[in-house]
């Protein structure tokens, strides 16, 4: 993984519960839909994977659309949720609920475990890395066999 950033498929992952969520507060067409997506903090997802998602939905009767006329342009298709839908979102804020509460263990025992873990450093390591027992690092110099850390 690079950097901090979650990539693509993770964020794609999450499209069936965000999408219920953003119908449930207000129906729209996909563009709308896409919109709202990155104003949640979903940059950059594809519109291809949006429809894609939002006709998978339809197919599972968790959203109804219908075809409305705009003001100006071509008809668009309107995306609204039926009960299915309702019901499919609250198991997802249960399902996401419970890997919220896995994801904040995991979180709290990587940081003791980093905070814990002796530092040795080899300058035959390759890249000058400096190891700890759970994660290696980029090291800014090494000096004479010794790590020098700011």
């Amino acid at each position: 993984m690079e950097g901090p950033d979650m990539h693509g498929r993770e964020l794609r992952s999450l499209l069936h519960p965000f999408l219920l969520l953003l119908i449930f507060e207000r129906p729209g067409h996909g563009y709308d839909l896409i919109e709202r997506l990155e104003a949640m903090g979903m940059p950059d997802v594809e519109p291809g994977q949006v429809y894609r998602v939002l006709r998978g939905l339809e197919r599972g009767r968790s959203v109804l659309s219908m075809w409305e006329a705009a003001e100006a342009g071509p008809a668009r298709r309107r995306y609204e949720l039926t009960a299915k839908g309702r019901d499919d979102l609250r198991s997802w804020i249960a399902r996401l609920a419970q890997l919220n509460h896995v994801m904040n263990a995991y979180l709290r025992r990587s940081a003791d475990a980093l905070e814990r873990a002796p530092r040795s450093c080899t300058p035959t390591l390759p890249n000058r890395a400096c190891e700890t027992s759970v994660i290696r690092m980029p090291l800014p110099e090494v000096e004479g066999g010794r790590c020098n850390r700011p």
